[in-house]
């Protein structure tokens, strides 16, 4: 036989008779059922049952086979076992099936056990490790697709010790001749680096040459490694810094080349590649002027020449927003991203408009001015049938909220809180509450829009919006309080449903009654009340269901009050009260037994226990109250204008550290302490209340006076350092004492309304917390006497930040002061700065300082608590 006949001469009969025994092998087996039928039986299945029937079945012949090692069909097998893993079933028992596929010489085969090492895989498996050398063998692989396959499956699965085994394999790879194994290499080093960032000096020598690079794919994906780099290490991102003309020059020639067929998207040349590297240069571009003065041209460009009808062009320009907004760039680019956002704001896509409202929350400490532009935009976003935009649009425009526009924006944000949702009104009031406090242009305004919130949030409105109403009512005018409870008295005749309103009203009657009864100059759109017919509507409200528990106690401190505020009625008072002491209610019983004594044995004491209490003062912080429980009249802290002058008093200052000056009421009055002993013992009780931290400074510097019948013998203090936890109080010091201190010179300030200064240029920074989108960064820097820390906090989350506290305590051999902060409330994007002066009392001690940070995220207290040991000595 010759060659023409079909005769192999590279065949012998050894090799024919194989083959016959694998044709007839193949025959006698049966064939399995292909991945199609699978699916149409899993698919044709009408109970749960009977899907689990099919895939039990399926799994049993797949396991069989394996046992008698067919390889005719493992591929198969294998594809079918990656169909019934993906819906939800167990195949952990193909992994080593997965291997031996690798280990195969065909592509085919290796392909689909590739497949399986990503999908069945991880780094939990013992058998993770095998799969290291056959990685290893197919990088080095002479077939491009085989590499591929190798690179793909290292940065889906690599642990950190696979990382580091192959780690100088894809380096090697990085400066392959061959485009498409170069960019799977690029994307590989990426997914390493993220898995284990100390493997990116590695790869750094081999990313400088990427930029230069004319194949997109290796242009992209070398922008996505060095964006990745950048954002890991301070130093590598100095290091890029040089690479700013490169990047604008691709972006320019990307602006300008047109129309290119291969990377067009709806007429925007290579849009994905825009992106990144505007996200990059935003990177680059952050807190450094030079870098951003050479962009500021580019990123005009882009934003002017971009084309807004398509949503690719869109994407580019909300990136060139963010970079702009991010970087140091000219006042007039910022007007220019501020408008962009405008733009977004009137389009039809509420996708957008979502986007354009979280971007100017995000950015409208930048340019609040560019921002005011567009408000009556923003306001018309409130009436938008969309939640999320609603949401955001509220809280953007009490970020706008100032001076010159409360009276109009209080008006929108009204009538958008009386048609709001439920879980918009407890956060639009609040808000409302505290905009009114701070910018509010007269007292009369003032309360009649703490009314209205009142009436428009009804129940929803939170507690501590009560009690801030009481205390703006108590501190206001003897006229304005008039006319305030007249108007309280008017709103409550409809209905009782709305018990902060109903808490407030009875409050003020209670208080100001013989205003609303006998008080002249008094405007009433109603009949002005009698004596009976308010007893009348107290005795009402008192037995009603429809009122709180809560509502019910704020009337029967009031009705007593009232007793002495009117000039008849106090028999039928009298009745009441004393109908309350035998209530099922324990609370309104002990109130009912202890009120009726003042109108028996102690009658002569009512008349002085019930007189008008003075103006009351809510500790605050920043202007914000603090604590949101229920405050009745009785527990509201009342301070005289003795109390409130500049020196604060040591109770007030520890208050401040404990947290919530509202729940926590000390007794300022001078105690004889007859031993050390006791003395001790009380510190240690005072302690306990911090819980598991201990604090020696908060936003103010705790100054502890030096008198000895105080409770807080001086100096005292509280060590977050002793390695005894038990620590003894008297012999701790930390913090300066209020009758000075000779070692501490003239030029340290202990004014403690100094606002914090920029850090300069050399200040040593150190990273105190990265978390939950928090940034906080402690720079210092060495003066003459004492080092000066500037702390600054950066929100990078989505959410608003409120009642923001920075605490934080040192070493007993050091003494911290701590100036007032720039602010409580964090808008998404904005900074709080803070600055601290430590003095060192010892020559050999190293600075270690112990912080504290606790805020409310969307109501809900976050507490974080760090360690910085970094500054040295």
């Amino acid at each position: 036989m010759n060659a023409e006949s079909g005769f192999n001469p590279g065949l012998n009969m050894a090799t024919i008779r194989q083959a016959i025994n694998e044709t007839i092998e193949r025959v006698r087996m049966p064939t399995p059922t292909r991945l199609r039928d699978l699916i149409r039986q899993i698919r044709a299945a009408k109970t749960q049952a009977e899907e689990r029937a099919v895939v039990n079945r399926e799994c049993a012949y797949i396991r069989s086979t394996f046992r008698e090692e067919d390889s005719v069909w493992r591929c198969r097998n294998i594809a079918k076992l990656f169909y019934i893993h993906m819906l939800g079933y167990p195949a952990h028992f193909g992994q080593l099936e997965c291997l031996k596929l690798i280990a195969s010489p065909k592509f085919t085969d290796k392909r689909i056990g590739y497949l399986g090492a990503m999908l069945l895989l991880d780094e939990r498996q013992d058998v993770h490790l095998l799969i290291t050398n056959c990685l290893k063998n197919d990088l080095n692989s002479p077939t491009q697709f085989v590499v591929g396959l190798a690179l793909c499956t290292l940065g889906a699965i690599a642990s950190p010790e696979m990382a580091r085994d192959l780690a100088g394999e894809i380096e090697k790879l990085m400066k392959s001749p061959n485009a498409y194994i170069r960019k799977k290499a690029v994307l590989c080093a990426f997914r390493i680096i993220r898995r284990v960032p100390e493997l990116m000096e590695i790869f750094l020598p081999a990313t400088r040459s990427l930029l230069n690079e004319k194949n997109h794919g290796i242009l992209i994906t070398g922008v996505t490694l060095i964006t990745e780099m950048c954002e890991n290490s301070p130093d590598t991102l100095n290091h890029f810094k040089k690479i700013v003309p490169n990047l604008v020059r691709i972006l320019k020639n990307l602006i300008l080349a047109g129309y290119s067929p291969e990377h067009d998207v709806s007429g925007v040349s290579d849009p994905f590649l825009q992106v990144k590297i505007l996200r990059l240069l935003r990177i680059l571009g952050r807190n450094d002027p030079d870098a951003s003065e050479a962009m500021n041209d580019i990123l005009a460009q882009v934003a002017t020449n971009t084309e807004t009808s398509k949503n690719v062009g869109n994407t580019i320009l909300y990136e060139t927003v963010l970079t702009i907004m991010d970087i140091k760039s000219e006042g007039g680019l910022r007007v220019l991203a501020v408008n962009i956002l405008g733009r977004f704001l009137l389009n039809n896509d509420k996708n957008i408009r979502y986007i354009a409202l979280h971007t100017l929350l995000r950015t409208v400490h930048v340019d609040i001015s560019a921002v005011q532009r567009h408000r009556s935009t923003i306001l018309e976003c409130l009436k938008d049938p969309d939640v999320t935009i609603r949401k955001r649009a509220m809280e953007l425009s009490f970020a706008l909220v100032n001076t010159q526009n409360i009276r109009a924006m209080a008006k929108e944000l009204l009538i958008f809180l009386e048609k709001a949702d439920p879980e918009f009104k407890a956060q639009c009031s609040s808000s409302m509450v505290n905009s009114a406090e701070r910018y509010a242009p007269t007292i009369r305004w003032h309360l009649d829009t703490l009314l209205n919130i009142l009436i428009a949030a009804g129940n929803y409105v939170r507690d501590d919006v009560v009690s801030s109403t009481i205390q703006i009512i108590s501190s206001s005018p003897s006229n304005e309080q008039g006319v305030i409870t007249v108007k309280l008295w008017e709103s409550i005749q409809e209905t009782l449903d709305n018990q902060p309103l109903l808490q407030v009203a009875v409050w003020c009657i209670g208080e100001f009654g013989d205003s609303l009864l006998y008080g002249d100059d008094l405007e009433f759109t109603l009949e002005r009340p009698t004596e009976s017919i308010v007893i009348e509507l107290f005795n009402k409200l008192l037995c009603s269901n429809q009122v709180n528990m809560v509502s019910k106690q704020y009337a029967l401190v009031s009705l007593t009050k009232l007793s002495t505020r009117l000039k008849a009625g106090q028999g039928e008072i009298k009745g009441i009260v004393e109908a309350f002491g035998s209530h099922l209610n324990v609370d309104l019983q002990q109130r009912g037994v202890e009120f009726s004594q003042l109108f028996g044995s102690y009658n002569h004491l009512r008349t002085s226990l019930l007189e008008k209490m003075p103006a009351m003062t809510i500790t605050r912080m920043n202007g914000n109250t603090e604590g949101s429980g229920e405050v009745e009249p009785s527990n509201i802290k009342v301070t005289d204008e003795k109390s409130s002058t500049n020196g604060r008093s040591n109770t007030d200052t520890l208050l401040d550290l404990l947290g919530s000056g509202d729940d926590i009421i000390m007794s300022t009055t001078s105690s004889v302490i007859p031993s050390n002993t006791t003395n001790t013992v009380e510190s240690n009780n005072l302690l306990d209340l911090l819980g598991d931290i201990d604090l020696s400074a908060s936003t103010a510097p705790v100054i502890v006076s030096n008198n000895n019948n105080n409770l807080l013998s001086s100096p005292v203090t509280m060590s977050i350092f002793d390695d005894n936890e038990n620590t003894n109080i008297s012999d701790v010091s930390g913090v300066f004492s209020l009758n000075g201190d000779s070692n501490i010179p003239d030029n340290f300030d202990l004014g403690l309304d100094a606002m914090p200064q920029s850090p300069p240029t050399n200040a040593k920074i150190v990273t105190a917390l990265d978390k939950n989108d928090l940034f906080v960064q402690l720079s210092m820097v060495n003066q003459s006497d004492y080092q000066q820390i500037n702390m600054i906090t950066t929100n990078n989350s989505k959410d608003t930040l409120e009642q923001y506290l920075f605490q934080a305590a040192v070493p007993k051999s050091f003494q911290l002061q701590m100036m007032s902060p720039s602010g409580s409330v964090l808008l998404p994007g904005g900074k709080i700065t803070q600055e601290m002066r430590v003095k060192n009392n010892s020559s050999n001690a190293v600075l270690r300082m112990k912080l504290r940070i606790s805020y409310l995220c969307n109501g809900n207290p976050v507490l974080e608590q760090c360690e910085v040991s970094e500054f040295g000595k």
